[in-house]
């Protein structure tokens, strides 16, 4: 028979150390070690698998008042990079897949997306108003080198003049300048690098194939030489772990020509709970509880708050000291707060749809 594994084990290159059922699950495994089972250094590191899938529909719509945008794009769900902070690690339960492992290996690409992008923006009942690409997981993600779909909506939306937002923390972002540039010219994009933390070995555990630190500050640089705003977010932010680099974050960005910046704490839904307390406890168990009592401090004395007012930025005595450290720093180096830049929609002109008559004009 085949041997079970670990229920928890540190996965070089990953970021959850299991694969918990989701929530909807009435099954639960439990693995166990009888004593018979081989090293757990001979464990096997969980593959990538990345499926196709046909999407009926690809804008997802948002009314939360606490998210800087109403439209979003996503290319793909789960996200190669492993971040076990992300809070969207709890949407692969309606795959009936863990947002454990799971989330970070067994992927989904939507090959559809500009042809069902297109037809979207065609509708005469349209309405623009810019598009988020990115806003459930990174679309810049090691998968894209590939698939490239984040590529095929961006030469869409420049061909129809449409506006949009990124937020990523991969420098691959660099690969689209061709597009980005013209495209900001006409003030019809904004890109956002998301860095959490300077210390490479702390990145390296929580968000194991995103982009090193230093090279999403570069991608500022780099972006902002061609002309294209971006700003900086520091997101998210966990207390007692990478809340230290909060100005220094800030400071680098502004210096590689960073023309905004915002933040957030770390959120806990569903269950991400279970997934951070194992990180902490495999990674700093010897902070492990004093990061968790911090974040209930900023929820309520609860591991999360859903409410709109407090959710991305906390409550209480701790909170109010990070919001005073990041205002402070932000003014010192002229840091605007993010989402505030007014992109373009009057240019929007909606694209073609291919017919079997042809066209006349």
């Amino acid at each position: 028979m085949p041997e079970p594994l670990p229920t928890t084990h540190v996965h070089k290159g990953r970021g959850a150390a299991s694969n918990p059922e989701g929530r909807f699950e009435h099954t639960r495994h439990q693995a166990e070690d009888d004593g018979w089972m081989r090293d757990i250094e001979e464990v096997p590191r969980p593959a990538t698998e990345v499926r196709e899938e046909r999407a009926r529909s690809v804008i997802s719509h948002n009314d939360s008042p606490d998210v800087g945008f109403d439209q979003a794009i996503n290319p793909y769900r789960g996200c190669e990079h492993g971040c076990i902070y992300c809070y969207a690690r709890p949407s692969h339960a309606y795959l009936n897949l863990s947002p454990g492992l799971d989330f970070e290996t067994k992927l989904y690409a939507k090959t559809n997306l500009a042809d069902s992008l297109r037809t979207e923006l065609s509708k005469r009942s349209y309405v623009c108003s810019p598009i988020n690409i990115g806003s459930n997981t990174d679309v810049y993600q090691p998968i894209e080198k590939r698939w490239r779909l984040t590529r095929a909506a961006l030469e869409l939306l420049a061909e129809c003049h449409h506006p949009c937002t990124i937020v990523t923390k991969n420098a691959l972002v660099e690969r689209d300048i061709d597009i980005l540039a013209p495209m900001a010219r006409q003030n019809l994009v904004h890109v956002f690098v998301s860095v959490n933390s300077l210390d490479n070995r702390l990145a390296a555990r929580l968000e194991p194939r995103a982009s090193a630190p230093h090279r999403r500050i570069e991608a500022i640089r780099t972006l902002r030489q061609a002309g294209i705003p971006t700003g900086v977010l520091v997101a998210p932010i966990i207390p007692a772990l990478n809340e230290r680099d909060m100005e220094a974050i800030l400071e680098q960005a502004a210096d590689a020509g960073a023309t905004s910046a915002n933040y957030t704490v770390v959120r806990l839904p569903h269950e991400l709970k279970v997934l951070f307390r194992e990180w902490l406890t495999v990674h700093v168990p010897d902070r492990a509880a004093h990061v968790m009592s911090l974040i209930q401090q900023m929820n309520d004395g609860k591991d999360y708050d859903s409410n709109f007012r407090t959710r991305m930025r906390g409550q209480g005595v701790f909170a109010q000291l990070l919001r005073k450290r990041f205002e402070v720093a932000a003014r010192k180096h002229g840091l605007a707060r993010a989402w505030t830049q007014e992109l373009d929609t009057s240019q929007f002109m909606p694209p073609r749809v291919a017919s079997p008559q042809g066209d006349l004009f």
